[in-house]
This record gives structure tokens, C-alpha cells and sequence, in this order.
């Protein structure tokens, strides 16, 4: 019954967690930017950073203590491709998720 590795060390997180926290940082993200993004473009960009967290989950499983590296690879994998759907500066999106994510 008791989990050999640790209450805290449980595995992977379930898809539902890695959705809900991809929601809650492009939300505080866009807080950050302080612009009106459209409830269909926040959705979609939720979808696109679902499927790069999704895809490289053991990668961001190992460094998950690591902020700054996983915002780091947030700025190189994720945000290019945000900042064209939300039509925003890339430099400005990336400094309001390293604002809002603490890395």
C-alpha cells in the first residue's frame, strides 16, 4: 500500500494537472501583458503549450525544481510561437511569463 518512492516523488503529473497548470500560467501570463487576448486565441495557445508540455514531459519532469531552465525552454520552444498567434512582441510575452512563472 505505501508508495516505495515517496509521497512526493508519485511519477509523472495526469493529464488533467499538466492542462489546468498550462492554463493558470498563460492566464497569469497574459495578466502580466495587461492587453485583452480573445477567449479563442487563449484557448488555442493553451493547446499549443499542452501538446509542447506533453511532448517533452520527461525532459520538464527531471527539472521540474529547475524555474529558470524550464522557463528558458519555455522562451525557446513555446513562446515564438504564442507571441505570433497573440500578435505580441516575443521579448514582451517572455518577460511577463518569466514575471509570472519565477524564473
Amino acid at each position: 500500500m505505501n508508495n516505495p518512492q515517496g509521497k512526493h516523488n508519485a511519477g509523472y503529473p495526469t493529464a488533467r494537472k499538466i492542462r489546468r497548470t498550462c492554463s493558470m500560467e498563460l492566464y497569469r501570463t497574459a495578466k502580466r501583458l495587461k492587453i485583452w487576448i480573445a477567449p479563442d486565441k487563449l484557448e488555442a495557445a493553451e493547446k499549443l503549450y499542452y501538446k509542447k508540455v506533453i511532448g517533452n514531459l520527461i525532459w520538464i519532469s527531471e527539472r521540474q525544481s529547475n524555474r529558470k531552465e524550464l522557463a528558458d525552454w519555455w522562451a525557446e520552444q513555446v513562446c515564438p510561437e504564442i507571441a505570433e498567434l497573440w500578435e505580441v512582441d516575443a521579448a514582451r510575452l517572455e518577460q511577463a511569463f518569466r514575471a509570472s512563472f519565477g524564473g
